[in-house]
């Protein structure tokens, strides 16, 4: 499975195979030198050094440029800008590197004596690439002993292919129309046209990343790996920090145990570590300010519905928290689409109505009339309101259900299957959105 996984790494970048095995290796090896003097001053000296090598491989990669552009803009230096590829995936096995070091040197687990255990949690093929951020503790345990099954297996594909169906049926139709309407500088963009655009966008980054989460997992269960969630329906919330806590699960717990909680938490220096983890929330995404702005976007908003906005909401209808969460979710993915500002501005002043724009446009009845089916079922399927309903309709049939259940998945994974293949048979190559993060 180790081979297996580098393998599939190489298929996209071969180059940088060798540095997903360095980094391995000086996590495994950082891991037994901290084993072995727990508790000294030895150990702390290593943990720094091994997270300092982390966040700067990470740095190097993904920073670099954005640092040194920056640095020319306060500074008349005319510093060369580094022009690095960003390796695959390298957000996400650095830090679940960080997660593994950090829970040795605390004590959570021991470090394992054979590499192979870590070379495997790094390199595992379904989540190294794009998530879940998973942990050591999660699959300590499985990685000696995984859980084979046929119904695994089946399980497996069925989670894989519900995936599949989110990522090619779904969120690559969306983004389509979505590119075409989220463009601020056309002369037929319109106020309604904005709001529809992003709708759209936000409906594709949720299926495209809920779709790979699905993936992965799917991939995990055939091979007899439980790997985390990482999404909970974060559409039907009534906040923004409901939001944050339904989505990219995975990412939001390793800021809050690996970040927040080590800076004090709730209990030192609050609106500080709150600010910190969005700041870092924000950059992580991506080496451009729209990802800060957009990380500290939300930190704001959650610090409001902390200290009032909560409450206040709280004393309205269910139905005002939730317009209200759907609200402040769509103004943040303006700032997480538009990788420039000035495009992201002038959205937002369109979506207002503060920039000469039509309200709505001939243009834009047509990709209304092309889309609300689209639309509309990606918005249904955004929500548990079609799995409870089929519940609720089987329940009194509890017979029937289970040859309604078989049957019925069994031509739902076939029509997936044939229709993601015809789709992307005659498509362009189209990554995953999270791939570039």
């Amino acid at each position: 499975m180790i081979l297996f996984s580098y393998l599939f790494y190489a298929w996209g970048e071969p180059v940088w195979v060798i540095l997903l095995l360095l980094a391995s290796m000086l996590g495994y090896l950082f891991g037994l030198g901290m084993e072995r003097f727990r508790g000294t001053r030895l150990a702390k000296v290593q943990y720094v050094a091994a997270i300092a090598i982390n966040i700067g491989l990470l740095g190097t990669f993904k920073y670099a440029g954005f640092l040194v552009e920056n640095i020319n803009l306060i500074l008349p230096l005319n510093l060369p800008v580094p022009e690095v590829k960003l390796p695959i995936g390298i957000s996400f096995f650095t830090f679940e590197l960080i997660c593994y070091l950090t829970d040795v040197y605390k004590g959570t687990i021991r470090a394992p004596r054979s590499p192979k255990k870590v070379l495997f949690y790094v390199s595992f093929f379904p989540h190294l690439v794009a998530g879940p951020i998973i942990r050591y503790t999660d699959i300590e345990r499985q990685i000696e002993h995984p859980r084979v099954s046929l119904a695994g297996f089946s399980e497996g594909i069925s989670r894989f292919l519900f995936g599949l169906g989110k990522k090619v049926l779904l969120a690559n139709l969306l983004g389509e129309t979505a590119a075409q309407l989220l463009n601020p500088g056309s002369p037929s963009s319109s106020v309604l046209g904005m709001w529809f655009g992003i709708t759209l966008f936000a409906l594709q980054i949720y299926f495209d990343f809920s779709g790979y989460s699905d993936m992965a997992i799917g991939l995990g269960k055939m091979f007899g790996f439980n790997l985390r969630e990482n999404f909970n329906y974060p559409y039907i919330s009534k906040s923004a920090g409901e939001f944050w806590r339904r989505w990219n699960m995975s990412l939001g717990g390793f800021f809050r145990d690996y970040v927040y909680i080590p800076l004090g938490g709730n209990q030192k220096s609050y609106l500080r570590n709150l600010f910190v983890v969005w700041f870092l929330t924000g950059f992580w995404h991506g080496a451009s300010w729209n990802f800060i702005i957009w990380g500290l976007y939300f930190g704001t908003l959650i610090y409001l519905e902390r200290r009032w906005l909560l409450k206040w909401l709280g004393k309205l209808p269910a139905a005002f928290a939730h317009l209200y969460a759907v609200f402040t979710i769509l103004i943040g993915w303006v700032w997480f689409y538009f990788t420039n500002l000035t495009e992201a501005a002038k959205a937002l002043l369109i979506m207002f109505g503060l920039y000469p724009r039509e309200f709505a446009n001939l243009e834009l009845q047509f990709y209304f009339r092309d889309n609300l089916l689209l639309c509309m079922a990606a918005m249904l399927l955004s929500t548990p309101l079609v799995k409870r309903g089929l519940q609720r309709a089987m329940k009194p049939f509890p017979k029937l259900r289970s040859v309604l259940m078989v049957v019925g998945a069994q031509l739902l994974h076939a029509a997936i299957l044939i229709l993601a293949t015809i789709l992307l048979v005659g498509s362009s190559y189209n990554p995953f959105l999270y791939y570039r993060f």
